[in-house]
């Protein structure tokens, strides 16, 4: 057993013995909550590493689960999993299914840093997969999707960056148009 990928709240919960009394508190606010106003929203997440654990609840509710959510959704679900090796792409073989099942509704693109190549010849990062699709997130952010990041807090970065220099080969102005999306509840960072 690989001792880096063991999850220190999961292994700690299997660790517990059963009877065991223990303090739990989730997430607060709303920065994740999908939209739920129009079923045919597209919804686009980022994900590093195990940032991808809220987006398996989303994708579940919308795709597996026999849920109202699931029933109205008419929109895409996009999601981008950055990891460094594909054998760190967790729940890999759901979102595979999910796709086979749902290709009209769910696209899956992974950036794997140690094993892919970006346009440059570099590491392949989460950034350069929004950027090399940075035409079409545009679009769908422009027709109202949601865009969600979580994982490594150091993905921001590079992700503003890729989505700047979109805006910039568009004409468009990346600070105006990333405080309208904001401002209209599109743009969701994990806490």
């Amino acid at each position: 057993e690989d001792p880096a990928k063991k999850g220190v709240c999961s292994n700690y919960l299997c660790d517990a013995k059963p009877g065991t009394e223990l303090a739990l508190t989730g997430p607060a606010g709303k920065v994740m909550l999908m939209p739920e106003e129009k079923p045919e929203t597209p919804i686009i997440m980022l994900a590093t590493g195990t940032g991808i654990a809220p987006y398996r609840g989303f994708l579940r509710r919308l795709f597996v689960e026999n849920t109202e959510a699931a029933e109205k959704f008419k929109g895409l679900a996009w999601l981008f999993l950055g990891v460094a090796n594909s054998d760190a792409l967790l729940y890999d073989e759901d979102w595979k299914a999910m796709q086979e099942k749902y290709p009209e509704k769910f696209r899956y693109d992974v950036a794997l840093s140690r094993e892919q190549k970006n346009k440059s010849g570099g590491k392949m990062y989460i950034q350069d997969k929004v950027e090399e699709y940075g035409k079409e997130v545009f679009e769908l952010m422009n027709l109202g999707a949601h865009i969600y990041f979580c994982g490594l807090k150091g993905m921001m970065p590079g992700v503003l960056g890729a989505m700047e220099s979109v805006a910039k080969s568009q004409g468009v102005n990346w600070e105006e148009t990333l405080q309208k999306w904001k401002k209209a509840g599109q743009w969701h960072v994990e806490g």
